[in-house]
């Protein structure tokens, strides 16, 4: 039976009091938060938000990263009938605005002293947002300001209006229905200001259940909590499924330590947007490409044997008593090292989610024994639609829908979606709602794809991505930007791409380095360079991407619908592309419109036939100066292939 968020708390504190359901690392060791002291915790800022004026129907923001009082917050201001608006940390000051005010927000919890002084930064823009809590008083010893305080502060005044109200607490949560609001979620803004999506605790609730009922998890998970609690997939894991399986949210010390932190934890059940895996995959090559002969050439021929038979053994399919003795080897001198390495030498079920996965860096992490799968879902679905069961992990496809859910496709491709996990609505905005849900009860999703033979959903881009080649030999045939744009990032050296192509006769891209991965090609081979802008310009440097490109570009020429996508030209970026700049999203997302209008320019450059383009740029440097960036960037053509025609 679907209940509220606070009560499954206190039903766990009531099993289970001395079970730990927090954990966070503070000054280098594992500190433990029981279920009955969390519940204890709980009901103390209950009482202390209704002592500063906190009611139903109110919105409390919650900013920073990962905090044991930060979910507390959350849980206690739903405790009251009010609703926790999560927002994004590394977000700067003026990206608040918009959301506090249309939320009407008077109440903020916050992490630490960056997100108090982008607080008060807001207060003549949001001049209703009266009181703020922090949790870290570093830094905060000398602030005076007019409605800040202590979450120390909150739980002393929640002690004391306690003593006058005993019942109080256990009446507002037994008040509390499952069709209330139990949060609100704002989505990106690629295409303008964000939307608040609205969920109640019966969509959340029922698609956390249905996920955990389908993978089987248990009390006994490990969870890490490591990312942004303002996005809606870490907090289906690290808040929605935790409080229906009760089982362990570890909060990492802080973002530098996290590598650290999984190897300690050793996770069960792990749950990364694909960029993470793609820069796990990157620290190991960096460190392979430094290690001697010998361990490469053994790297090599493991790895070659992994691909071929790792999947397989996954999957559960036939394979022969030689391979399975040969990958046995492989486990014990290479895989299950490198699992450890990660920090996934325990992980049970892994998911990746977000943004479409590179099918080679998916079979990657398969090939070495870790379950890797796929999910699809939104912020307006609660995450869980379709899911990959056990032994049908596939790189092109995202899996099955699962209990709830029904999916059927608009004549355009678009997919629809019915499932209990879908939106109440976006707030304050009803004509946004009209488009996005019909009087069916049916989701536009957005997204273009089918059904695959085996019942499996199979993206191929967001729908008004999804284009045409006009003109050249490869006139009519389907552009998918993104498919194009995963598989330039599988490649270490590569951390971003952005494609171009739809009415166009070719298709071009911009390329961001790995920094970090061609920093320590160009070390090796003693290729000096003065920092981003002129290691991304260096001659080495454009012939090493090439050969990425050139290898998709094979690669794309092997399926009949996409060999047309291939890239003739492309350019390296003399910036890294950044969310502060207005190019990414918070979630990493790229703002393809934003890019195609601020790099005009470099766009007509390469499709003009120009051998380079000047360029100048605006940016916001992390300390919150700006300044600019320019360079002379150079443009390169690349080989396509004829498409591979395949016998009938």
């Amino acid at each position: 039976m679907v209940s509220t968020f606070p009560r499954l708390l206190l039903e766990h504190a009531a099993q289970r009091p001395d079970a730990a359901a927090l954990r966070e690392k503070e000054y280098g060791i594992w500190q433990a938060l029981s279920w009955s002291q969390l519940a204890a915790l709980v009901r103390e800022m209950a009482h202390g938000f209704a002592a500063a004026g906190l009611r139903r129907g109110d919105h409390l923001v919650v900013v920073g990263e990962n905090r044991p009082r930060l979910s507390a917050a959350m849980l206690a201001a739903q405790s009251l009938g009010a609703i926790p608006v999560p927002l994004y940390q590394d977000a700067v000051a003026a990206e608040f605005v918009f959301p506090i005010n249309n939320a009407e927000i008077a109440f903020a919890v916050v992490e630490d002293q960056e997100q108090v002084d982008k607080m008060l930064e807001l207060r003549d823009s949001c001049p209703q947002l009266k009181t703020i809590w922090f949790d870290d008083p570093r830094g905060l010893r000398n602030y005076a300001e007019t409605g800040l305080a202590s979450l120390d502060d909150l739980c002393a005044r929640g002690r004391e209006h306690a003593l006058s109200a005993p019942g109080f607490f256990a009446a507002e949560v037994q008040a509390g229905q499952a069709e209330d609001v139990a949060a609100m979620f704002f989505t990106s803004g690629t295409t303008g200001n964000p939307k608040g999506v609205v969920h109640t605790h019966l969509s959340l609730i029922d698609r956390a259940q249905a996920g955990a009922r389908f993978d089987h998890l248990t009390p006994q998970e490990e969870v890490l909590a490591y990312l942004p609690p303002a996005w809606i997939g870490q907090n289906i894991f690290s808040f929605a499924q935790w409080l229906v399986c009760g089982y362990v949210v570890n909060c990492p010390e802080s973002a530098s330590t996290v590598s650290i932190d999984l190897k300690e934890i050793g996770p069960t059940y792990y749950f990364a947007p694909p960029r993470v895996f793609e820069a796990l995959l990157t620290s190991v090559m960096i460190r392979m490409e430094d290690a001697s002969a010998a361990k490469r050439w053994l790297f090599g021929r493991c790895m070659a044997l992994a691909r071929r038979v790792g999947p397989a053994l996954m999957d559960g399919k036939p394979v022969s008593p030689i391979d399975r003795c040969k990958y046995a080897l492989g486990n014990l001198a290479i895989y299950g090292p490198l699992r450890n390495t990660l920090g996934l030498s325990r992980v049970r079920v892994a998911y990746t989610a977000g943004e479409a996965i590179g099918p080679d860096l998916f079979s990657f992490y398969r090939s070495i024994g870790i379950n890797l799968k796929q999910l699809y879902g939104s912020t307006e679905t609660a995450v869980f639609v379709c899911l990959q069961p056990d032994h049908e992990a596939r790189a092109d496809t995202v899996g099955v829908p699962i209990e709830g859910v029904e999916i059927k496709l608009a004549e355009s491709g678009e997919i629809l979606i019915k499932s209990p996990g879908l939106l109440k609505g976006y707030y304050k905005n009803e004509a946004a709602t009209a488009e996005v849900l019909t009087p069916e009860g049916w989701y536009h999703s957005g997204d273009a794809g089918f059904i695959d033979g085996h019942g499996h959903l199979k993206i191929i881009d967001r729908a008004k991505d999804v284009g045409r080649i006009r003109g050249g030999a490869h006139d009519g045939a389907m552009f998918a930007p993104k498919y194009v744009e995963n598989k330039l990032k599988f490649f270490a050296h590569i951390k971003e791409a952005v494609a171009f192509g739809d009415g166009r006769e070719k298709v071009c891209a911009f390329i961001n380095i790995d920094f970090d991965a061609v920093g320590n090609w160009a070390e090796r081979r003693n290729l000096p360079y003065a920092g981003y802008t002129d290691l991304a310009q260096k001659p080495e440097v454009y012939e090493l991407i090439r050969d990425c490109v050139e290898k998709v570009n094979a690669d794309l020429a092997e399926d009949a619908m996409l060999a047309g996508s291939q890239i003739s030209r492309f350019l390296i970026l003399h910036k890294e592309l950044d969310a502060d700049d207005g190019e990414l999203t918070r979630t990493r997302k790229v703002r393809r419109g934003a890019i195609a209008e601020k790099y005009g320019v470099l766009i007509d450059a390469l499709y003009g036939g120009k051998n380079s383009q000047f360029i100048e740029t605006a940016v916001k440097f992390e300390d919150g100066r700006s300044g600019s960036v320019s360079a002379d960037l150079k443009i390169t053509d690349t080989q396509t292939f004829p498409a591979v025609r395949r016998a009938a």
